[in-house]
């Protein structure tokens, strides 16, 4: 079967944040057919938008997903954004409002080369009034935007220019840096593929 490289954001600010994303990424690696390709540094982060809750922890991985009939169109992304779904709900996710905290929120960023825009089925849409209309927009419209999303994506492939973007990941993160701020977001842990778990950066 093909497989495609696909890269998936982890976010979370409430409970053992750390805790929570590591387990996430052993959720994500073992989905059926994927393969864990790559984990970010785990990064400390500023809350946008609504700065009246706790700092977030996030994180990315690479993972290399079945690519869907024909190795193309938009079965495969539909299929992963299911499977990210249900891994939300297994780990208590609560819908609040857009922007407000979360227990683990898992975006797909990137599915290859794939350009998708689709209406969302049911049980991949959110229960919060605000996005449940919200179509599945692949690349992620916000990705280009967030340092929070692209500091730890260009851990994984700082070379990498997303389907429609006429810069890198790093010169996008190097870009966004400078509007938000070197302290915007802060990089704590880094992966050990040993243990499967983060391990404190030095000072």
């Amino acid at each position: 079967m093909a497989t495609v490289r696909a890269y998936v954001g982890l976010g979370s600010n409430l409970g053992d944040s750390r805790g929570t994303l590591a387990a996430a990424v052993h959720a994500l690696a073992a989905l059926p057919g994927a393969s864990l390709a790559g984990v970010s540094r785990l990064y400390l982060t500023a809350p946008v938008e609504v700065h009246d809750q706790p700092d977030f922890h996030n994180a990315a991985v690479a993972l290399d997903v079945p690519a869907g009939p024909g190795g193309s169109g938009a079965t495969g992304p539909i299929a992963l954004l299911l499977a990210l779904k249900s891994i939300e709900r297994a780990f208590g996710r609560q819908e609040r409002f857009r922007f407000g905290p979360r227990e683990l929120d898992l975006d797909l960023l990137l599915f290859g080369e794939e350009r998708v825009s689709v209406e969302r089925p049911p049980e991949g849409r959110s229960p919060d009034p605000a996005k449940a209309t919200r179509l599945l927009e692949v690349p992620h419209p916000e990705v280009s935007r967030r340092l929070f999303v692209l500091a730890p994506l260009a851990d994984l492939d700082p070379d990498l220019v997303p389907p429609g973007w006429v810069e890198s990941v790093e010169q996008a993160r190097a870009r966004q840096e400078s509007i938000e701020g070197t302290a915007a977001v802060r990089p704590v842990a880094g992966w050990d593929a040993a243990s499967g778990s983060w391990v404190a950066l030095g000072p």
